[in-house]
């Protein structure tokens, strides 16, 4: 006996192989030559050699597949199963890679089955066969399936067609649900089906885990362990009389979302949701209705948006929304006896969780999941030639991003950027004025002349003035020069690049704002407000530009020891970030793409603020009085009190990161 199996090398595949295996019989692997690498990997994953799991070279996009007839002369009459199960299992991949690859290839085995003589042909297909049937969908229903308007479920229900009108010899078909890890061990190879609202659950598991939650409670979780249906399939395959017979790979009683939400959750450590509303009752809004309230822009934008921020597809969403119900009969039938059953989901759950979080989760997509957004893509820094910017330059560099090095001296940012290339880092130089108009649009067109595109944009330029209001009576150009460079100089810039960014569906603006905007900082009236003049309008266009795929955040930085400070002398004595320390909120801000990222004493402030503003210009006022302007802001040569007094030391160890 010999096996012939296609998409071998795949999730589920890469199961059933194994078990073939141990029935001691040769099984020949159909690989296109970019993955036989995938089918060594294999064979020191079972212990076996080359004639025990040969390749065949070849691809199922090619009528015979591509094979050449020595090589269909060395199988025919050899071959006794074939297992098909190469397809492209991607909801969201293009349309007519989905036919070419799951109705053309289900056609080329047809012809390679006919041509080599090959015993039965094991066509994998998959519940998504059924369309979206209102009701039970028994396993000799085929041509009944509804529902079919997207391209996946279109092409696996005609692919089953094909197998069904154009084979000449036996077949038997087999209807996976959605197939998550391993049962034991949890293993999995990507992100599917429920594994699109793991990062959402990660979110959730921050708050208390008593906190009762409202939820929906909707139809079945089709979900099946890829250990299940290998053993089925092994099984069934080798079962005599069982020909042109349909088996439905599913629990024959899968829990309701609501409850596999909860088990997840639990899994998670996160609040689970005792309320659940049946989201069955959307059922007696006429259906023609629904549609067009579902089509309006406004309705389809919305939910996108609130999909895209919890970092699930839309297309993933609607399969596990399927209202059909699979009997399984045929399948149950065929298992009697073998111990071969679906485990329940709370059994395992905790497996798939702890796989996912230590293997997957960095591939997970959407704005909740924690990412390498940095590695590829084109980040612009300003403010780049020291301290904070310097520092940020180099670690976006270190780790992969072609840094475009923006500030005033050429000379500074040439010495950063040889640094960079000396540790193996690529970056830019880009010489500008952000306070002159002219010259900000002059740097926007030589970017993206240079490199036609900006992927994250961070405004970490800035100015900082401190001086009391009493000394700035006949200073007007305090507030000009900031709002010139720290609002102005990074509005231009957004401006310029965000068309860019929202055009490529992808983008993120980082302004590096201050802990003084959520404090309400005392003698920083000038640079406070052109910084939260930034945050506003930060705010205000990221409400029309988050379903476009860019992100905007603002990092609230509490004070660090950057040249920007050397003029106040009582900050040699206060605790401070180091710019390293600064650049890495940065990057964190870059991977997580927040809208706000802060310390947790601003943000005590900001809410402080909220609820008391009275106590808290109180407290504020009390600062003011203890720490004095400096000897610069008064234009003094020395300073009046050089010394730094324990209660002064005391109040900057207290609000550590505040700007005094």
């Amino acid at each position: 006996m010999a096996y012939f199996v296609t998409g071998g090398t795949g999730f589920i595949g890469r199961f059933l192989i194994e078990r073939l295996l141990r029935r001691g019989e040769q099984v020949h692997v159909l690989v296109r030559p970019s993955s036989l690498h995938k089918l060594e990997a294999l064979r020191e994953r079972f212990g076996v050699t080359k004639d025990e799991l040969p390749e065949v070279v070849g691809d199922i996009g090619q009528p015979g597949l591509g094979l050449n007839d020595a090589t269909l002369d060395a199988l025919r009459g050899d071959i006794d199963h074939v297992f098909h199960l190469a397809a492209v299992y991607d909801l969201e991949a293009d349309p007519v890679q989905q036919r070419r690859a799951n109705v053309d290839g289900t056609r080329h085995v047809v012809q390679f089955c006919q041509a080599v003589g090959a015993g039965v042909l094991h066509h994998v297909s998959s519940i998504a066969a059924a369309g979206r049937y209102p009701g039970t969908f028994t396993e000799d229903m085929f041509s009944e399936a509804t529902g079919l308007d997207h391209a996946y479920f279109k092409t696996k229900h005609e692919a089953e067609k094909v197998v069904r009108t154009e084979h000449e010899g036996a077949w038997r078909i087999y209807r996976p649900g959605i197939v998550v890890g391993d049962s034991r061990t949890g293993e999995m190879d990507k992100i599917d089906g429920p594994y699109h609202f793991f990062p959402a659950l990660e979110q959730l598991a921050r708050l208390p885990r008593q906190l009762p939650l409202i939820g929906l409670e909707g139809g079945r979780a089709m979900l099946v362990p890829v250990d299940f249906v290998a053993d089925a399939l092994d099984h069934i395959a080798h079962q005599p009389g069982l020909d042109a017979t349909t088996f439905h790979l599913v629990d024959p009683d899968p829990p309701k979302l609501g409850e596999a939400f909860n088990i997840f959750a639990k899994a998670a450590g996160a609040p689970t949701f005792p309320v659940r509303l049946d989201a069955r009752a959307a059922g007696v809004i006429p259906r023609p209705l629904r549609t067009v309230v579902g089509a309006l822009p406004p309705v389809h934008r919305a939910v996108n948006t609130l999909l895209y921020g919890l970092g699930i597809p839309r297309q993933p969403l609607e399969y596990l929304l399927n209202p059909t119900r699979f009997d399984t009969t045929n399948t149950q039938a065929a298992l009697q006896g073998t111990g071969i059953r679906v485990p329940r989901l709370e059994t395992y759950a905790q497996r798939l969780w702890d796989y996912w979080k230590a293997n997957l989760r960095q591939d997970v997509p959407g704005l909740l999941a924690k990412r390498d957004r940095v590695r590829g893509r084109v980040v612009m820094v300003t403010g780049a030639s020291s301290g904070i910017g310097e520092a940020l330059a180099r670690t976006l560099a270190r780790r992969g991003a072609t840094v475009l090095l923006v500030a005033r001296s050429r000379e500074n940012l040439e010495m950063v950027r040889k640094e960079i290339a000396e540790e193996g880092g690529v970056a830019h130089v880009h010489p500008a004025n952000l306070s002159d108009p002219d010259d900000v649009e002059r740097l926007i067109g030589e970017v993206l002349a240079d490199h036609r595109r900006v992927d994250v944009l961070v405004n970490n330029a800035g100015m900082s003035i401190r001086r009391s209001v009493a000394l700035s009576y006949n200073r007007m150009h305090d507030y000009q020069r900031t709002m010139q460079l720290n609002y102005f100089g990074a509005v231009r810039l957004v401006l310029g690049l965000l068309p860019g960014m929202r055009e490529r569906g992808y983008g993120h603006i980082v302004n590096v704002s201050s802990i003084g905007v959520q404090t309400n900082q005392p003698r920083f009236s000038a640079y406070v407000a052109s910084k939260a003049a930034l945050d506003a309008f930060t705010r205000s266009i990221g409400t029309e530009i988050v379903d476009d795929g860019v992100a905007v955040t603002t990092v609230h930085m509490p004070l660090v020891r950057t040249p920007m400070i050397a003029p106040t002398t009582i900050y040699k004595a206060f605790p401070a970030l180091t710019p390293q320390q600064a650049a890495d909120m940065i990057v964190s801000a870059i991977d997580d793409r927040p809208k706000r990222k802060a310390t947790t004493l601003g943000n005590i402030g900001q809410v402080s603020y909220a609820v008391a503003p009275k106590v808290v210009d109180a407290v504020m006022n009390f600062g003011y009085h203890l720490f004095p302007d400096s000897a610069a802001a008064r234009g003094e040569d020395d300073d009046e009190d050089p010394g730094f007094r324990p209660e002064r030391r005391a109040v900057s160890f207290l609000f550590r990161g505040v700007h005094w």
